[in-house]
């Protein structure tokens, strides 16, 4: 559960290493973004001479959260750190980056998001 201002890392290597989230795609005026979810973003801090810059505005998709999101089985799955990955284009679900570095959630490729999940390291 993510609001506007929540500071992220980033799970993959386009360069950006930290973002803030500034909005959502599509919501309107709902206050939280949970797992699964298309935000906006800006990033905030990055790599030197990388494919995205300090001060850039782009979409992300939420992975990890630290608050615990309820599955329909009766579990629930929460993280260490919240961390989102970026995407080309709001419209298609392709990330930016070539790896994706540490766990995600399986919501993320029942969302849709199937490349990141290909992309992961390790699925929760």
């Amino acid at each position: 559960m993510l609001q506007q201002r929540s500071i992220l890392n980033v799970a993959d290597n386009t360069g950006a290493r930290r973002v803030s989230m500034i909005g959502m795609a599509k919501k309107g005026n709902r206050s939280y973004a949970y797992l699964g979810e298309v935000i906006h973003v800006t990033v905030k801090e990055a790599i030197p001479y990388a494919a995205v810059k300090k001060g850039e505005v782009l979409p992300a998709v939420i992975v990890r959260t630290r608050k615990e999101k309820r599955r329909r089985d009766g579990s629930y799955i929460r993280f260490d750190d919240n961390a989102c990955v970026i995407l080309a284009d709001k419209e298609v679900k392709d990330p930016k980056g070539t790896r994706i570095f540490g766990p995600i959630a399986k919501e993320i490729k029942e969302n849709g998001f199937s490349k990141i999940a290909s992309l992961a390291e390790e699925i929760y």
